[in-house]
């Protein structure tokens, strides 16, 4: 799965960043006029993931947990997306114990608890607190302000990243599940 991973960062890199040729230019267009495009519209969210080298860390800990297929479902999903330096703020050692743990079902319950059933845009918050279900099972507290949007003790940095299936928000923290 990593190597598909790199295979596609390395793709989507390439295919960026170079003029566009027109017709002006004399070439023959019509042999690229069926070729599939990769649109920010045809990627799943695992895929937007990966193209971003900001969500390394959940990427890698998608696929140690075997979540990656889950997510590049149908859905539709929302995600609140911790970013690498989001991960950095876990006591230390913590992240390399879950990702390296034989049994992967607390790692899985909190990457759980990060995504929504459904695709919420920020548009679609009103303002206050609500109370949303995770795929985990327990619900997340998001309170819309006019400051900005907080899923739990985190804050959304960027919002509304579109997917094929679903929608990403990103935030700086990561999301525990209340203890059992």
């Amino acid at each position: 799965m990593l190597l598909l991973a790199a295979v596609l960062v390395i793709g989507l890199s390439a295919c960026g960043g170079g003029e566009t040729p027109d017709a002006s230019d004399g070439e023959d267009m019509s042999a690229d006029e069926d070729a599939p495009t990769m649109t920010q519209d045809s990627l799943t969210i695992v895929d937007v993931a990966v193209a971003d080298s900001s969500f390394s860390t959940l990427v890698t800990a998608l696929d140690s947990t075997g979540l990656v297929s889950a997510l590049e479902g149908d859905g539709p999903f929302t995600v609140f997306a911790p970013t690498n330096a989001a991960f950095e703020s876990l006591p230390d050692g913590a992240l390399e114990d879950l990702i390296g743990a034989e049994d992967k079902s607390q790692l899985e319950s909190i990457l759980l608890y990060h995504v929504v059933e459904g695709a919420t845009m920020s548009g679609d918050l009103s303002e206050g607190t609500q109370s949303v279900p995770t795929l985990q099972g327990d619900s997340l507290s998001i309170e819309v302000t006019s400051d900005g949007v907080m899923v739990g003790d985190a804050q959304v940095v960027q919002a509304d990243i579109e997917a094929a299936n679903g929608v990403i928000h990103v935030i700086d923290g990561v999301l525990m599940p209340p203890e059992e």
